[in-house]
């Protein structure tokens, strides 16, 4: 996206070629960007802020509701009406966190009950700075507020109550967007935007997402006598909760190589197996981990102890209701547990979970690689019902788990 709005030509190297990154590409070509993969390196020739075409057909963001929210706010300071639909995931969740402030900015929107997609954007380049308090911890919402922001006059703020994972306020400084942010009250931030600047073209290497090779990482330490190194990953302290977490249930786990790549601090996770024990998951650590509560969930099975997680209440809002499918697909596999509006306690003896259950993944990728991981370590097989949604973050990933001593295979 930040390729398509710069002038000049980005190189990407170390892009994931999901079915998300895929999506992507397409609605920024279909926005006016040229966008090429040659030998591994993808090409991006911008179109410069605010100077995209009207999108001659529907946006089909698959099963992405990061690109979904993030893509609106560029539709949104643009002066035509655009479309947006995804998969039967995408459709249910909730658009409403982004159409609130993109409304109040100027930007208007047609969409199906709860602000859900398909949706239209109809878009203005005369939208109002605003300054919005997130009323969730929410990366997506931030974002999409802050690139609305690149084609309006004067500054637009996002207020948050806690720090969210800062990846867009990095690259719009590394492509010469003005930002400041600074302290605002307790763990939170003040983020400013100065509109209509010039993105410039740069480069960019991509490191290991951490939230990807939390898989690798879990599954070794749970299984006695791993040995794992995930190289190139991605360590950003507002995305690295669950590496402190593991840390805290005493995991085998070490950081090598440490190192700054693109603006992003990057290292070598060096993980052993190991007992885990049960350990308080703080609210307040939610947002750096929000995405890897149902792979927590499965090392927690395996601990020794109860691990309680609090501050869950956004696992609702994911591509699932992330919260009732990580406690049915552990109930299903035997492990006992307690959930509420916004916790999930799990209690593990040690000792491998029985397993032997059937997951329901409800179209969501995440549940569906943690419940594969949890396989490894019970005492039975775990089977999910549909392993496809698996390819939107992570093709690959059945092979490389293989590789590393796995055994997934079609059931």
């Amino acid at each position: 996206m930040f390729g398509g709005m710069a002038l000049g030509e980005t190189a990407i190297t170390g892009l994931l070629t999901g079915e998300d990154v895929l999506c992507t590409a397409a609605a920024m070509r279909a926005l006016g960007a040229r966008v090429v993969q040659e030998d591994g390196v993808w090409r991006v020739r911008g179109f410069g802020v605010g100077g995209g075409q009207e999108p001659a057909d529907v946006l089909d963001l698959g099963n992405s509701g990061t690109s979904a929210r993030l893509l609106s706010g560029i539709l949104a300071s643009h002066r035509f009406t655009s479309f947006m639909t995804g998969d039967g995931s995408l459709r249910k969740r909730p658009m409403q966190r982004v159409i609130e402030p993109l409304s109040r900015m100027g930007a208007r929107f047609e969409a199906r009950d709860g602000g859900r997609m398909p949706l239209a954007v109809i878009g203005t380049d005369e939208l109002v700075p605003i300054e919005y308090t997130l009323p969730v911890a929410s990366a997506q919402v931030k974002s999409c507020i802050l690139l609305a922001g690149l084609n309006t006059a004067g500054e637009t703020t996002v207020v948050e109550p806690e720090a969210t994972r800062d990846h867009t306020e990095r690259m719009l400084r590394h492509f010469g967007a003005e930002v400041r942010v600074v302290p605002a009250d307790n763990r939170g931030k003040r983020i400013t935007v100065v509109g209509w600047p010039e993105l410039k073209a740069r480069d960019i290497v991509v490191p290991g997402d951490p939230s990807s090779a939390a898989f690798a990482v879990v599954a070794a330490a749970i299984k006695p006598g791993s040995d794992v190194l995930v190289e190139n990953v991605g360590v950003n302290p507002l995305r690295a909760g669950l590496y402190t977490t593991l840390e805290e249930m005493g995991a085998d786990l070490t950081f090598e190589n440490e190192r700054e790549v693109g603006g992003e601090p990057v290292a070598d996770l060096h993980v052993k197996g190991g007992v885990l024990k049960g350990v308080e998951v703080p609210p307040e650590r939610a947002p750096t981990m929000i995405d890897e509560y149902p792979i927590l969930a499965v090392a927690a099975a395996c601990a020794e102890g109860a691990t309680r997680m609090l501050g869950l209440a956004e696992l609702r809002a994911k591509e699932s209701d992330r919260l009732s499918s990580v406690a049915a697909g552990l109930a299903a596999n035997g492990v006992r547990h307690e959930m509420g509006g916004d916790f999930l306690v799990v209690e593990g003896d040690g000792k491998p979970p029985a397993g032997g259950g059937l997951v329901e993944t409800h179209l969501d990728h995440r549940i569906a690689m943690a419940f594969l991981v949890l396989g490894m370590a019970a005492r039975d097989a775990v089977a999910v019902d549909d392993g496809s949604p698996i390819d939107t973050s992570f093709p690959g990933f059945a092979a490389l788990m293989n590789g590393l001593g796995a055994k997934i295979e079609a059931a």
